[in-house]
């Protein structure tokens, strides 16, 4: 049996074997207009709040957070993992230069 469901940008599909006892569960994401308003605020601005105080670096969407997540530790759980891990998957992801579509701002962390 197969089911789909779609929420937004966001498509799961529940798949299950009776069978093996098994379900499978697959999400897609589409971040097409995710990536086009990045670009836009990485064109805009430098990035910096008005008073200087904060800079905006990138906005990633949670389903590439859910990957480089299960990449690191087999868990696809993001929030489980402590700051200063997510912290360190971040720098090195969007300082590789393989992901700056993410970012909103010139710049490295």
């Amino acid at each position: 049996m197969k089911e789909i469901q779609v929420d937004g940008l966001k498509k799961t599909t529940f798949v299950s074997d009776d069978a093996e006892k098994q379900i499978t569960i697959g999400e897609e994401q589409n971040i097409d207009s995710h990536l086009k308003h990045n670009k836009e605020l990485y064109n805009s601005n430098d990035g910096y709040s008005k008073s200087r105080e904060l800079k905006r670096v990138a906005s990633i969407p949670i389903l590439a957070l859910q990957i480089w997540a299960k990449e690191y530790n087999g868990n696809n759980n993001w929030w489980a993992l402590p700051k200063d891990t997510q912290n360190k998957i971040l720098k090195q992801k969007l300082n590789s230069g393989d992901y700056n579509y993410f970012k909103t701002a010139k710049g490295n962390l």
